[in-house]
């Protein structure tokens, strides 16, 4: 396959090939094809170069998932500018921080995001500009202001005999180029703002388009779950689509399991990029309860008919997915291991990545087919991965990896870059692992959440959490340590929870506290399980902020 040199030179190619395709939908609203795309990137273009943004100047966006949001984002980067995605889900004080300490220059915000924010906190901003219909929302700039009325005047006037394919040319980008600063609080509750250049996009897309471009193709559709302002769901499914000549579709609301149920039947994606808290509900919601009865049971033991039986339901499980994906990668946290173990026996297919947004963020990839029980891929190419043990294949260790996609580090703030990257590149992730000999890495959990057990062992607690989530009426929990003990707390699941009183309710939580200890070591065993009473705080990768309940 072709290899393209930079990442803006994908987005140019990508356009020009795929110029009278679909490009960009929101879902059940209106549709970009790529020409379209080009001309709105080439507005942005005309009114960024009118206002006085320069090459390296910062432009912030907050917004949910949207066609524009995506265009204003490959606006910034063909320009030359600097991106600074900013999660939607973040309240109004953490965007104004993250405005104001990346020093931005414009800021794009949706209509949800702009309900939350204060211009005067802002004071740096030149200017606020509406993603639905890029109207000024606050403007500090008569250059800017001018540049906004008069804009398709300015664009007619470039243009007089109207915008072609051979008219898209772009910012040459180089390797180390700063590309954008991704602010992510991730589970420590302390945010640091990733730089990442331009040639860890290129690797992951680069990456992703030589592993899956010949399974998913041109002009096929993808559903964007994920937020765009997160990596893994900004490269895996938005970058590698749209590089990819897909029709991407985004929701635009909040993806509730029954949106997103809808939209995979109503899209019919070629791949589904996900995390395990949405395939786990589907899984648990829509597919146990029809499998997890006397009859199917039966079948299942019977070797005669069981393989006829698996074929049947992983048929039922993949029109659940839309029936067209090529795999489902999941992402952002560990599956469920008993999730994983049934999609595995009736054959679906499955895989789980690794990554950080250090890396932009992939670290770890397989096919499903080359997937093991467990892991979650092997190193991409152009990234090395080791453990720091002593036995790397029994003895878990912390995971470091270095190559292309790593980050420059973190903006303003050397002493956490020199903590995170060590003199020889090597950038320590921060989770525990191990790898086989035939390189699939397996994950054991964060360094800063290991526990250590009343005798000096570690503790994991991911792993008992994994174990426990699957048990009778639990929803979801996390393991805390009080003094030398171990206890749960427990979201439990409130479909069920309205058919038992609160005293019924603590004795399923305790027979399930003691069948679990049954299967662990001592030094890892339950000394109580408490309720909690409503779901916990979740990162927007989904993973649980577990510094909140320590």
């Amino acid at each position: 396959m072709e290899t393209i040199s930079s990442f803006n030179a994908y987005i140019q190619r990508a356009i020009v090939d795929n110029w009278n395709r679909d490009a960009l939908t929101d879902y059940q609203g209106a549709t970009l094809q790529f020409h379209d795309v080009a001309r709105k990137i080439e507005k942005l273009h005309i009114l960024f170069e009118h206002c006085g943004v320069e090459r390296g100047d910062k432009i912030a966006l907050c917004g949910r998932n949207s066609a524009h949001w995506a265009v204003a984002f490959l606006a910034t980067l063909t320009y030359g500018a600097v991106a600074v995605p900013i999660l939607h889900e973040f309240n109004g004080e953490q965007v104004q921080n993250i405005v104001n300490h990346s020093g931005s220059k414009l800021l794009f915000v949706g209509d949800y995001a702009v309900k939350m924010i204060d211009a005067e906190a802002m004071p740096g901003l030149d200017g606020i500009i509406n993603l639905p219909d890029f109207s000024l929302f606050v403007c500090r700039s008569e250059r800017l202001d001018y540049a906004r009325e008069h804009l398709n005047m300015m664009f007619g006037s470039k243009f007089p005999n109207a915008f072609r394919a051979q008219h898209v040319s772009y910012h040459v980008d180089q390797p180390d180029e700063l590309a954008l600063i991704n602010y992510t609080s991730g589970t420590t509750g302390f945010s640091k703002g990733v730089m990442l250049p331009y040639r860890s996009l290129w690797g992951n897309v680069e990456f992703i388009i030589n592993r899956l471009g010949s399974k998913v193709k041109a002009g096929d559709n993808l559903l964007s779950i994920l937020p765009m302002a997160h990596m893994y769901g900004m490269a895996v499914e938005f970058l590698f689509g749209f590089c990819n000549g897909c029709h991407l579709f985004f929701l635009t609301r909040l993806p509730s399991p029954a949106i997103i149920a809808k939209a995979f039947a109503d899209v019919k994606p070629a791949l589904i990029v996900t995390v395990p808290l949405i395939i786990e509900k589907i899984i648990r919601k829509r597919v146990f309860p029809k499998i997890q009865n006397n009859g199917v049971r039966l079948l299942l033991a019977m070797p005669v008919v069981s393989k006829k039986v698996k074929e049947k339901i992983c048929q039922e499980v993949y029109q659940a997915f839309g029936g067209r994906a090529y795999e489902v990668i999941v992402g952002g946290a560990a599956l469920s291991k008993e999730v994983e173990e049934f999609l595995l026996s009736i054959g679906f297919p499955v895989t789980v990545g690794y990554g950080t947004t250090e890396c932009a963020p992939l670290i770890s990839y397989c096919d499903y087919k080359e997937f093991v029980a467990g892991c979650c891929g092997k190193a991409v190419d152009r990234m090395e991965v080791k453990i720091l043990s002593s036995d790397p294949q029994n003895v878990p260790g912390e995971i470091v990896t270095r190559g292309t996609n790593v980050m420059l580090g973190y903006y303003k703030n050397d002493e956490e870059t020199r903590k995170a990257i060590d003199e020889e590149g090597w950038y320590h992730t921060g989770d525990l692992g191990t790898i086989s000999y035939s390189g699939h890495i397996f994950i054991r959990g964060r360094i800063k959440n290991m526990l250590l057990g009343s005798n000096g062992q570690n503790v994991y607690p991911e792993e008992i959490e994994d174990r426990l989530n699957s048990m009778a009426m639990v929803s979801e929990s996390v393991v805390v340590q009080r003094g030398d003990k171990l206890v749960a707390l427990v979201y439990p699941d409130k479909d069920e929870v309205m058919s038992f009183n609160s005293e019924e309710l603590m004795q399923i939580m305790e027979q399930n506290r003691v069948d679990l200890n049954h299967e662990l070591p001592p030094y890892s065993r339950l000394a109580a399980i408490e309720l909690h009473n409503e779901e916990f705080q979740k990162t927007p990768k989904k993973s649980i902020k577990r510094y909140l309940y320590r």
